[in-house]
């Protein structure tokens, strides 16, 4: 099976960096405007991704700027749900009105993480979308319980590894704040791509093998080489 290969999008990048960035991604995970984003770059993401035959996804995240919605996630499953339908439908709006689907739901920075150790925003969660957007997909951390947990009560999940990410032996990402939390070179994160296709493994921080199966493959646009890296995993995962 081919990789799809995502990318969070409408995160405040220019434009020009936004398109060249679409034209070698499968999906766009298009920011919702809580952590960044706002009604005009949704719009213009959501465009691009109907040019170039993108699925257009939503990439909800906490209302904080200030620290690119990375800080402390301790909201209730209330306003989590609360947090989902503001920035997952405005999205499914706008890529109504332009003739999209909403093709899958991904949370950002602290989102992502306390879904996978929280159990009752978790929970709630799997909820909304099972809800709200039953005909969505949501991206979520290969062989975490996220994944675990939507393949019980019926979610359709793709599992995603990250191409500029390290790992650690548990199967969580490295801090970004940590030495060696991301991976500089593109050429080392083509590699891991290639390493997780051929053998369904990948190598974590310490040198262990760490097993994963992924759907998808995130490349975050914010790298510094992200549209050379994107154009050469695209290549790799086609």
């Amino acid at each position: 099976m081919k990789l799809d290969l995502n990318c969070d999008l409408g995160e405040g990048e220019p434009i020009g960096r936004t398109r060249a960035l679409m034209r070698h991604i499968t999906s766009a995970n298009v920011a919702c405007g809580g952590h960044a984003g706002d009604v005009r770059s949704m719009a213009a993401c959501v465009r691009l991704a109907k040019q170039f035959g993108v699925k257009a996804g939503a990439h909800p995240g906490l209302w904080s700027r200030a620290d690119f919605g990375r800080g402390d996630a301790s909201l209730t499953p209330d306003e989590f749900e609360l947090l989902l339908l503001q920035q997952v439908s405005a999205v499914q709006a706008i890529a109504r009105e332009a003739g999209l689907p909403l093709h899958h739901i991904k949370l950002h920075g602290a989102l992502y993480h306390a879904s996978e150790t929280d159990s009752k925003l978790r929970r709630r969660y799997l909820e909304c979308v099972l809800r709200f957007w039953p005909g969505a997909r949501i991206y979520a951390l290969a062989g975490g319980a996220v994944c675990r947990d939507a393949r019980r009560v019926g979610v359709n999940v793709w599992p995603e590894v990250f191409a500029d990410r390290a790992y650690r032996d548990d199967g969580t990402l490295v801090a970004r704040g940590e030495p060696g939390a991301m991976i500089p070179s593109t050429r080392g994160a083509v590699e891991q791509v290639r390493q997780v296709m051929k053998t369904g493994e990948l190598t974590t921080m310490s040198g262990a093998r760490l097993k994963l199966v992924p759907r998808t493959v995130c490349v975050h646009s914010d790298s510094e080489n992200a549209a050379q890296l994107l154009q050469r995993i695209a290549s790799a995962v086609r």
